[in-house]
């Protein structure tokens, strides 16, 4: 259809109506009349082919595929703002109230307090939308004149920020709701509904763990960590309010009593033997090494959702290391002390512990 409705094709075929006793050749007053024409034409059904691929979900892009899932009540996931934790000092090391609104940089970054915790302890929203603010932790740099203040420390994350969703992510969203009709709350509904609130990157669902009525729902953060108390207290808000748990006063049916809990973590810590290339360092090649290690353990949390049980395997973590420049081989592999695969519950993400390498005398 392209090649039929190329520019060439389409100047050729108006050309061809024009009566032979007019001069049609290149630069000619005929030919320089259609020319621009036909290449406008031709622009047309460039865009034109584009039309079957915007329209279908499975190749629809950006605007066209939010459009299309709209339709079925699925919007895309916009970009959030980290909040993390914040300590301030006073003399003698003494906690510090400090106004809501105080300004402070870190990493390029800058955030804003936006809530008392309790004594000396803040909310600072990331005025940066995204994962980059996640990432910064330390002394924090005030931009306004605070007196009093001696130091300020940021901590942990309160609220993962995201970035916005990617097509892929909203095109998988989509397949679940319509191929796992959610309905009445059975297990598609819960996660449907957890899974569309923000800072959530996953659910799993227990029915009947503890009875009959009973639900529990274990889910990961959006940056596929273990989520903080304070996320798990909203959605737990959300979906079943501890006060009238069962009552049908949040998200979740009349008669059904949702538990919410985070993933809790498990420790994996590997130790390895190699072989190198000469005048090649175990030291050389630790931080490359710790780096895929780090990479294969997000690999797997990233597919914690739709797997019951993960699996920490030594093959995959030999065969990463063997792509590691200077690595000629590895052996006598050993997860948390023990040569074999660790099988991780159900409810639980590893988490690197740490990777001390040795280097094979044989």
């Amino acid at each position: 259809m392209e090649e039929e409705q190329s520019y060439e094709a389409i100047l050729e075929r108006m050309l061809e109506r024009v009566p032979a006793n007019i001069d049609k050749r290149e630069n000619s007053v005929i030919w320089n009349a259609l020319a621009p024409a036909a290449a406008e034409l031709a622009m047309s059904y460039i865009w034109m082919n584009q039309i079957p691929t915007l329209a279908f979900l499975d190749t629809a892009e950006g605007e066209y595929l939010e459009r299309r899932t709209a339709e079925f009540g699925i919007n895309r996931k916009r970009a959030t703002a980290a909040v993390k934790r914040g300590l301030f000092y006073g003399e003698d090391d003494t906690p510090f109230d400090i106004p809501i609104g105080s300004r402070f940089f870190i990493n390029d970054l800058h955030y804003m307090t936006t809530e008392r915790i309790s004594a000396g302890q803040f909310s600072l929203t990331c005025e940066e939308l995204g994962v980059k603010g996640n990432l910064p932790s330390g002394a924090l740099l005030s931009l306004n004149t605070i007196p009093g203040l001696e130091r300020a420390i940021m901590i942990d994350i309160i609220a993962a920020g995201e970035d916005e969703e990617s097509d892929e992510s909203l095109r998988t969203r989509h397949y679940q709701m319509v191929n796992e009709p959610a309905f009445g709350g059975n297990i598609a509904d819960y996660r449907h509904k957890i899974n569309s609130i923000t800072g959530v990157g996953g659910t799993k669902v227990f029915p009947t763990w503890n009875g009959g009525g009973t639900v529990k729902c274990v889910f990961i953060g959006a940056d596929y960590l273990k989520p903080s108390k304070e996320l798990v207290s909203s959605i737990q808000e959300t979906m079943d309010p501890e006060v009238n748990k069962g009552q049908g006063i949040g998200v979740a049916p009349i008669g059904h009593v949702v538990t919410i809990e985070a993933v809790e973590e498990t420790p994996i810590e590997i130790q390895t033997s190699l072989a190198l290339e000469r005048g090649v360092s175990v030291r050389s090649v630790e931080d490359n090494i710790k780096e895929i290690c780090e990479k294969y353990m997000m690999d797997l949390r990233k597919t914690w959702e739709n797997d019951m049980n993960l699996v920490v395997r030594t093959s995959q973590i030999e065969a990463r290391i063997l792509n590691v420049s200077g690595v000629l081989d590895v052996s006598n592999t050993l997860l948390n002390g023990q040569d074999a695969n660790i099988e991780i519950e159900s409810t639980n993400i590893p988490m690197l512990e740490g990777v001390f390498l040795y280097e094979s005398t044989s």
